[in-house]
């Protein structure tokens, strides 16, 4: 089991025109990353993995069971080793706030950040694509969703989700990688506003193409009739589609 930190970001003031953010910002925010690792200047014990995430051009994909929604300006999962490292690194004066304070300065924009601890599940893929997270690897896309809720009894719910729903979803054409990510409670003072999602999930693309190709298919309509057999939940769920940047640490 491995745990993440999730984190979102739209523009504090004015709105933002044309696409936020850009690959080489990612590649900018990653570098910043790894200078932090090799000073040791800040407390990022235990990150094994970081994803920057920015929106796609709406155009690109389209879903046929999920209206547009405007995505968030940024996404960054940081994924830990250890619980206590990712808290370690969340304190008010540590890692984590020199980061967003950090990918202010590249953009010279203020941001409105929310974040959530949770524990990631990974499940394997027939196509997994491990170029995905190298040196050199390029941006990939993925189609990142949330479940606010609540569920009238969120253990049923979690474990109906959990037994049922990856069996359908890693039979996506060409998917590279699915993962679903599920609440934990964590001490933080961060200072940024803590959200309770009760799940999230993601699977992973080697382009809009290919993600476009698997949710025309016909496990995306599987997915859809599943999703019909739900214990009770409120909330809806949320849909964005992103391109990202990935490296391991």
């Amino acid at each position: 089991m491995r745990f993440i930190l999730h984190l979102e970001a739209a523009v504090d003031g004015e709105p933002v025109t044309g696409r936020p953010g850009t690959t080489e910002q990612s590649l900018a925010i990653h570098a910043w990353l790894q200078s932090q690792q090799r000073s040791q200047q800040a407390s990022f014990h235990g990150l094994t993995k970081a994803i920057v995430h920015t929106p796609l051009v709406a155009d690109n994909v389209s879903d046929p069971y999920s209206a547009r929604e405007r995505p968030p300006d940024w996404v960054l999962q940081l994924y830990f080793s250890e619980l206590d490292l990712l808290e370690t690194s969340c304190r008010d004066d540590g890692a984590v706030a020199g980061l967003l304070a950090h990918i202010s300065q590249i953009t010279k924009r203020r941001y409105k950040w929310t974040q959530q601890t949770m524990a990631a599940r990974s499940f394997r893929v027939p196509e997994a694509n491990p170029g995905l997270t190298g040196d050199k690897a390029g941006a990939h896309c993925t189609f990142l969703v949330a479940y606010p809720g609540p569920a009238e009894d969120l253990h049923l719910w979690l474990r109906h989700y959990i037994d049922h729903h990856p069996p359908i979803m890693i039979r996506f054409p060409n998917i590279r990688e699915a993962e679903i990510f599920t609440r934990v409670d964590s001490p933080n003072t961060l200072g940024v506003e803590c959200v309770d999602l009760m799940q999230r999930n993601k699977v992973v693309f080697d382009s809009p193409a290919a993600l476009n190709d698997a949710l025309s298919s016909e496990i995306r309509h599987e997915m859809r009739e599943d999703g019909k057999r739900f214990p009770p939940y409120s909330g809806g769920s949320s849909h964005y589609a992103m391109e990202s940047v990935a490296r391991l640490y």
